[in-house]
């Protein structure tokens, strides 16, 4: 088998290629309608203000929301600095507690820490071994002084979808805004915030196949405390969020929510069989090999699989050049420990360090999945034929 010229892409979680018709419709905005949609006092204003309205009613309809709701950020983890540093400082004279869980994105659990250092109450909720937030655990959180819950929609290791309708009906009945970073889940999947009892909602246009800097966060308007404004200096997007609005990047995020939506069903049954496909091949070609996650409850884009008794890091050295996956989030990748949403499953280090994460995406084709599954397999087996620890559990020697 030759080496391919370019590695095959199973990477999706990480981030996605613009699509060519995303791109197509962005390249105007850079160099012909170039105007700042805040200059209201001539054509050029005014035309970038509307190709921003018309992107705000794209990302709506993609979740299910009105636009005027939706506010545009540089990405989803700003926007969810935004919500949950905001709310707080909205929120500090009623309470300073504020529950999370184990598996959520850094994006979250690193913003809550700096919230603990500045004396707010963190509790942080465990999840089970499939990854499952269980909502009594929730319920038996929830404190006077609460201020907030964040819980993720999907997560972005493991594709485990959280049962956001019973935890939102949870908080809504106790008088707690809940803020979900929906991220992974947004164009994959059909979301309704409103529907789920969510107040706070933040997504990511390059997960959709579109820019990258450019995000959204969807705030109820019903919530009876909004968040303050983290970045000031104009009042723009209704004082949420000042600054000038990256028009290309926005023209660019509708349009992906506009193809998302398109899409969406065709692509959730056509890459869930590919991902089923590679996950046969893997679990009937190798031994010690299991899914990590809810096998029902999980987006039908992404594989979690611990492998026995091999590095995850050595394996993938291997075969960089033949194939991009990943043994975690990219927003980590830099750090060598092992994945905290893996260990917050149960799995010991050793094990999560021997787990890789297959990312499928619209792109993928039959083909890409077999050979994919090919070089993974023919990779481990080389990688396990010079382990003595392999060896000696073939042996039949007790390891433990």
């Amino acid at each position: 088998m030759g080496v391919p010229l370019k590695p095959i892409y199973l990477d999706y979680h990480a981030t996605t290629p613009v699509d060519p018709k995303v791109l197509e419709a962005m390249l105007p905005w850079f160099t012909e309608h170039f105007g700042n949609p805040a200059s209201r006092s001539h054509p050029y204003g005014w035309q970038g203000s509307e190709a921003v309205e018309v992107a705000r009613e794209q990302i709506a309809r993609l979740i299910n929301v009105q636009s005027k709701d939706i506010i545009f950020t540089s990405g989803a983890t700003e926007g969810l600095n935004m919500a949950i540093k905001g709310l707080a400082e909205s929120s500090g004279h009623t309470g300073k507690h504020i529950i999370t869980v184990a598996t959520e994105h850094h994006a979250v659990l690193d913003t809550v820490d700096w919230l603990r250092q500045q004396g707010y109450d963190i509790t942080i909720l465990p999840v089970d071994g499939y990854g499952i937030l269980d909502p009594d655990q929730l319920k038996s959180a929830i404190r006077m002084d609460t201020i907030m819950a964040i819980v993720m929609w999907a997560n972005n290791e493991t594709g485990v979808i959280q049962d956001i309708s019973n935890i939102g009906a949870l908080c809504k009945e106790s008088g707690i805004p809940l803020i979900c970073d929906a991220t992974q889940a947004a164009g994959k999947i059909d979301i309704d915030p409103l529907k789920n009892h969510l107040d706070i909602l933040a997504i990511s246009a390059h997960k959709l196949y579109g820019p990258k800097g450019t995000g959204a966060v969807w705030i109820n308007p019903s919530m009876r405390v909004k968040p303050a404004a983290l970045i000031h200096g104009g009042g723009h997007e209704r004082g949420f969020r000042s600054g000038t609005l990256n028009v290309p990047g926005i023209v660019g995020f509708g349009v992906a929510s506009e193809l998302r939506l398109q899409q969406m069903h065709t692509d959730q049954l056509r890459i869930g069989k590919y991902r089923d496909q590679f996950e046969k091949a893997i679990l009937s070609s190798l031994e010690e090999v299991t899914i990590n996650g809810d096998q029902q409850n999980r987006l039908p884009t992404v594989s979690n699989l611990k492998v026995g008794f091999v590095d995850s890091q050595s394996v993938m050295t291997r075969f960089r050049s033949q194939l991009a996956i990943s043994s975690g989030s990219a927003c980590s990748s830099a750090n060598p420990e092992p994945s905290h949403v893996l260990l917050a499953m149960g799995l010991r280090p050793v094990e999560a360090k021997g787990s890789f994460r297959i990312s499928l995406g619209t792109p993928t084709t039959a083909g890409e999945v077999e050979q994919a599954a090919r070089i993974m397999i023919e990779a481990i087996e080389a990688e396990r034929a010079q382990s003595p620890v392999w060896q000696m559990f073939k042996q039949g020697i007790d390891l433990s």
